[in-house]
């Protein structure tokens, strides 16, 4: 009982523990609005250059733009909705590829992996299931569109290098959104 006043006081300031040795401490938070502002420097550079055929783009107040190639009809997704794509994903800062679900692009990028199904890709809008960047873009797209995603660190892996992946990735995905369930 004596040490309930100071783990009162504790929670009354907000500490997460009063404890030196903090076992939630793991570093530095990772800073969402200054990789943000880095990306959109970045982005705004690509979109400068890059010769893109599209209908028109949508810049969502998230940073995640979405470039429309080909017109889509019906409904847009909404959460808990199951969206069906094929994409191919490359990074904006070199064009390389690190991931597909189309065997043939796989194979002629030196990308295949044989124990691996290539077919259309499925998740439900909102679960979670697929990065940030893709819930906010596929709900902006009606099924059929094709588009290209430009996808901020903060909404791909963040600071999480992954498989030919390095952090802070601004990620491009070419999509061709199949139809939704």
């Amino acid at each position: 009982m004596r040490y309930l006043p100071i783990i009162l006081l504790c929670l009354f300031f907000g500490l997460m523990s009063c404890e030196p040795n903090n076992p939630f401490n793991t570093g530095p938070a990772y800073d969402v609005d200054g990789n943000l502002a880095i990306d959109s420097v970045k982005i705004v550079s690509y979109l400068d250059t890059a010769q893109i055929d599209s209908l028109y783009r949508i810049h969502d107040p998230s940073g995640v733009v979405i470039i429309v190639q080909e017109e889509g009809e019906g409904s847009r997704p909404i959460g808990s909705t199951v969206v069906y794509t094929d994409y191919i994903g490359t990074l904006m800062e070199d064009g390389s590829l690190f991931d597909t679900s189309i065997r043939s692009v796989a194979q002629d990028s030196d990308i295949y992996d044989e124990d691996r199904d290539y077919s259309v890709l499925s998740f439900v809008l909102g679960a979670g299931q697929v990065i940030t960047g893709w819930d906010i873009a596929f709900r902006r797209l009606r099924p059929g569109s094709k588009a290209r995603l430009v996808i901020p660190s903060p909404y791909g892996y963040r600071d999480q290098e992954r498989f030919k992946i390095p952090a802070n990735s601004v990620l491009i995905f070419d999509v061709d959104f199949k139809g939704i369930d």
